[in-house]
């Protein structure tokens, strides 16, 4: 819980999340991504980076901190990288709030 803690404590972080909660409402469609991996939430970090507005780096080490929480998932087809939220762990941490504090 504390590595999630930790990643949400970013606005940015947290906003990203947001984003990739619907992604076709924030980004536009993942042309890269082969057409059984479309549709299922993946978005490529050069995407999210543009739509941050932060540079590369910092975006990249957002994200790792992200996936290191377990909040997302990461998936390399070719030379991109495209990142979707994992629900089961945000759901578990939506019912440990509840529960727990």
């Amino acid at each position: 819980m504390e590595k999630i803690f930790k990643a949400l404590s970013n606005p940015l972080r947290v906003q990203i999340l947001y984003w990739l909660k619907d992604p076709k409402i924030h980004f536009p469609p993942m042309e890269h991504l082969p057409d059984d991996q479309k549709g299922k939430g993946y978005v490529c970090v050069s995407v999210i980076q543009e739509k941050s507005g932060i540079t590369q780096s910092t975006i990249s080490q957002y994200l790792q901190i992200m996936k290191e929480a377990d909040l997302l998932r990461s998936h390399r087809i070719g030379q991109w990288t495209y990142y979707q939220r994992n629900e089961k762990i945000i759901l578990e941490f939506a019912e440990y709030i509840k529960k727990d504090l």
